[in-house]
């Protein structure tokens, strides 16, 4: 097992603190799902954790070894999904699986994944939200990372890939810890095993759909 430990983690913007104080302990084998109205600090979190935003304090550590500033992207342990498309849509999906992966047998683990081959021949620009985002999870779940952060991915995703994405990320967790972000908690709460919720910087543990009433998350 892997073990991702977060401490001391805090985030202002212009004076207005967004993160207090938060720490995590992530692991392997587990789907950890953060929850938060818009503007708490959800995606925020993901960044820092990445290394694409600089914290005011963060203490990162995996398997106790303390990851320096800077250097978190380039340690490649950690992978992330942003909210943004990232692929280029010029490319045909056949393409893109070509530029990721070097390895035939990595290379036929995404090609016969489920519904690839009905978008292989076809480029990233024409895609629906749900293929890309389905592809762009697929891309990633099969890097070497041993910790998937993942903001919003079932965010305009049709049903169908809605539910061929959670059973990916349900096999993925074997090998890896997932952490991620969304506001469909119905489906998200079906695959996690932590659940928190940010509210006014601070982190509340959530165990069920009426806790997410209490704390002002959910109306009913």
């Amino acid at each position: 097992m892997n073990i991702l430990e977060i401490k001391n983690l805090n985030k202002s913007f212009k004076n207005k603190q967004v993160l207090k104080n938060l720490s995590f302990q992530f692991c392997t084998g587990e789907t950890t799902v953060i929850f938060g109205r818009n503007g708490s600090g959800k995606s925020t979190l993901l960044k820092l954790i990445y290394g694409s935003l600089k914290p005011d304090t963060l203490e990162l550590m995996i398997n106790g070894e303390l990851l320096k500033e800077n250097n978190v992207v380039l340690d490649n342990r950690i992978g992330y999904l942003p909210q943004e498309n990232f692929l280029p849509k010029q490319f045909k999906v056949s393409e893109i699986i070509s530029m990721y992966f070097n390895n035939g047998e990595k290379q036929d683990k995404i090609f016969y994944a489920p519904r690839i081959n009905n978008i292989q021949n076809r480029k990233i620009g024409q895609l629906s939200m749900g293929e890309r985002r389905y592809f762009e999870i697929i891309l990633l779940g099969n890097l070497n990372h041993k910790f998937l952060l993942l903001d919003e991915p079932f965010s305009m995703v049709e049903p169908l890939f809605v539910e061929i994405i959670k059973d990916f990320l349900n096999t993925l967790k074997q090998t890896k810890g997932i952490i991620l972000t969304d506001h469909y908690y119905e489906d998200v709460m079906q695959i996690a095993d932590k659940i928190f919720l940010i509210v006014n910087g601070n982190k509340i543990q959530i165990n069920s759909k009426t806790d997410l009433i209490k704390y002002g998350y959910l109306t009913h």
